[in-house]
């Protein structure tokens, strides 16, 4: 796992970042407008929003004297790619499974036959 993944995973880890993450897709906030949300000061929004930034999962822009913080899709890429391993793992799993069972059912249907 490269160091962007692991900072797009520990920014997920936490149940507040999720929160943000969700508020964000409606549409870009400041900090102020995602501290106004929380029971929590602004410096420690400003610590997960930068946990966040960190991960690739936002994107800060600076207009005059405040900072809009919005989604960036393209930083979820590598936990989609990460998470696509097990996706097949186990689309192959259940396939074998799959073909076992029914391989089980033909055999006793045979045996049944006879």
């Amino acid at each position: 796992m490269n160091a962007q993944t692991q900072h797009a995973f520990r920014a997920l880890a936490d149940p507040t970042r999720r929160d943000i993450l969700r508020m964000l897709t409606a549409q870009e906030l400041t900090i102020a407008q995602v501290s106004d949300r929380f029971d929590m000061t602004r410096a420690a929004v400003k610590k997960h929003l930068t946990v966040l930034s960190d991960g690739g999962l936002i994107v800060v822009e600076a207009r005059g004297r405040e900072r809009f913080n919005r989604l960036d899709p393209a930083g979820f890429a590598p936990v989609l790619s990460w998470l696509e391993y097990f996706d097949r793992f186990w689309d192959d799993r259940l396939a074998d499974l799959k073909t076992a069972v029914e391989n089980a059912a033909q055999s006793d249907t045979a045996k049944d036959a006879e």
